[in-house]
């Protein structure tokens, strides 16, 4: 074979066997999505998220933000609040996008045409915790509004939110259910967000409702442990919304559509999915077309 021929056999089976290696690699990461080798640049690059403390407080936030400005090209400005303190910056046009988990005061803020577009991202639950010793005996409780009355019977503390977040209208339907009006000495509003509240309660060595992913991030500061859980009306699901453009031409529609989509892509979803502590899921995805 002439020396010229045999160089380009040579290299056409080196290009060959790296196609071949490339394709291998891809398969082995199980054909996962990946950022964009090049993505445009946004034209108003900052999009500001109002959202509840307990996708701060878990870590969640942390983890998947980095891989959206990745893929994007936005920047995600955090504001973690209340749920209901969420949806009233996104009423007053003060966040260009919201995550949030009290899902009738959803309902009602696209109701009113404060939101453009609402879709399910997640899910986990909410559950009573308190001392190891559950001086209220909640364990074997029948239902959390039984859990509820034994806590209001023997008067243990209570530590509420107290600011009109997602966990705290989860904690009234509750009590409501239980028909009982939590009041006295025994009953602790704190105003917080739901890491504060665990450790208050912590102090106290008394109960509170939290919402797990919150909780399994906390717990190793605390000495605390899960009293009561499994009731089907703990279920705690998070919802994201665009805020209507309308409210105010300063709104970032783009960057808050962007988020939105990326949330509830695969990409996004398999990220929720994946983030863990201590080998636990913290949040379930479910966004479904």
């Amino acid at each position: 074979m002439h020396l010229s021929t045999k160089r380009t056999a040579v290299r056409a089976a080196a290009l060959c066997a790296a196609l071949v290696l490339g394709a291998t690699q891809a398969f082995a990461l199980g054909g996962k999505e990946t950022a964009p080798a090049t993505r445009p640049t946004p034209a108003n690059p900052r999009v500001r998220l109002a959202t509840t403390t307990s996708t701060e407080n878990s870590g969640l936030l942390s983890y998947i933000l980095p891989f959206f400005t990745e893929d994007t090209g936005y920047t995600v400005d955090v504001v973690a609040v209340g749920t209901g303190a969420a949806l009233k910056l996104g009423e007053n046009a003060d966040a260009d996008v919201l995550l949030v988990h009290a899902r009738a005061q959803e309902d009602a803020f696209m109701a009113a045409g404060h939101g453009a577009d609402r879709r399910d991202v997640m899910y986990n639950d909410f559950i009573v915790i308190g001392p190891k010793s559950d001086p209220a005996g909640l364990k074997g409780s029948a239902s959390s509004a039984v859990a509820f009355e034994r806590i209001a019977t023997v008067a243990a503390p209570f530590v509420s939110r107290g600011d009109k977040s997602g966990t705290h209208v989860k904690e009234l339907d509750v009590w409501k259910a239980a028909k009982i009006t939590p009041a006295g000495a025994w009953y602790k509003e704190a105003g917080q967000g739901m890491e504060q509240v665990i450790i208050m309660a912590d102090g106290l060595q008394g109960y509170a409702l939290a919402d797990r992913g919150t909780w399994i991030a906390v717990k190793d500061k605390t000495s605390l442990a899960i009293c009561y859980e499994g009731d089907a009306g703990l279920f705690n699901p998070y919802g994201v919304i665009t805020v209507a453009p309308s409210k105010n031409p300063a709104i970032n529609a783009e960057g808050a559509k962007a988020f939105s989509s990326w949330l509830t892509s695969a990409r996004g979803q398999g990220l929720i999915a994946s983030y863990k502590l201590g080998g636990q899921t913290l949040f379930f995805p479910n966004y479904k077309p």
